[in-house]
């Protein structure tokens, strides 16, 4: 058993199973995920949140797989009776994008959808994550990066039934510029214009008020930070509102959120944001008309 204050993870990801009375955590596992040949995945389990059974290898890249490196944060969506999860990949020869995965087991093996990310050609993306609305309809929702596109933005793109190709236009819901809080960077083509800005981890919640909430993370002014958008409309494509200021302030990051078998709504992200000190945590969370708010519970004295 490994306590959570002992297992280091990036883009952590819950999964409540009531039927097992289990919580499965996926997440960036690698030692050194930052440009290193990648080893894989790894997924954790847990009855009480506090001490977890693993780890379990879940993906191990075959002979032929296209990514090389940057194994970053997996997402476990369970989607027509299949386990899949959405993951961000780089190699030398392919621009960084969002692969699926799929298996018949929560615990995998998992093995590509497609031999390819499904995110743009040409486009440096990541951290694409499964939106179903409210016809039924499967959508990925992700990141063009602001290494290449200077300004992030997050866009949706609606994909076939079965997730294997996009089936119609990318929509840009908004850019990282939208939002007061994110800090402005040096752009990476050498122009020395300081206009960038980091769009990072999309994670979409319905509330019961009918408002759609989108977590997303990006730099603040006190390291990395989360902020909370509102589609009023309850629809993937907007319009967007953007709160003041971050949900996450202090160095802390690339979160989601699940309601634990208790009924409370919870918000997990990582924190501090350097390797290998990266850590998950929890913060109950409320719904209300500006999306997720933390819930403060009074010490008793």
């Amino acid at each position: 058993m490994i306590h959570r204050k002992n297992l280091q993870i990036r883009d952590p990801f819950i999964v409540p199973v009531i039927s097992e009375d289990r919580y499965y955590l996926f997440g960036t596992t690698d030692e050194n995920p930052w440009n290193q040949p990648g080893v894989g995945f790894n997924a954790y389990s847990s009855t009480d949140l506090e001490n977890f059974e693993g780890p379990y290898q879940v993906f191990s890249p075959s002979g032929g797989f296209w990514g090389t490196h940057d194994f970053w944060a997996p997402e476990l969506h369970i989607y027509q009776g299949r386990f899949y999860l959405f993951a961000t990949f780089t190699s030398d020869s392919c621009r960084r994008g969002t692969q699926i995965l799929v298996s018949d087991s929560i615990l995998g093996p998992f093995e590509p959808l497609i031999n390819g990310a499904v995110t743009p050609d040409g486009w440096e993306c990541l951290d694409g994550t499964l939106f179903i609305d409210l016809q039924g309809f499967p959508w990925m929702v992700f990141c063009h990066e602001w290494v290449q596109a200077h300004d992030g933005g997050i866009y949706a793109m609606p994909l076939s039934s079965d997730l294997s190709h996009a089936t119609g236009e990318l929509q840009l819901l908004f850019k990282a510029s939208a939002a007061l809080w994110p800090k402005t960077l040096e752009r990476r083509d050498g122009s020395g214009l300081s206009d960038a800005r980091v769009t990072d981890g999309p994670f979409l919640h319905l509330q019961a008020d009918g408002r759609l909430v989108m977590l997303w993370s990006s730099l603040g002014q006190q390291g990395y930070a989360m902020g909370c958008a509102v589609s009023d409309s309850g629809l993937i494509t907007g319009p967007w509102r953007q709160n003041h200021t971050p949900l996450i302030s202090l160095d802390g990051g690339h979160g989601m959120v699940f309601k634990d078998f208790s009924g409370k709504l919870q918000l997990t992200y990582h924190t501090p944001n350097k390797t290998p000190l990266e850590r998950f945590v929890f913060q109950e969370v409320k719904e209300s008309a500006d999306g997720l708010i933390p819930v403060h519970i009074r010490e008793k004295v």
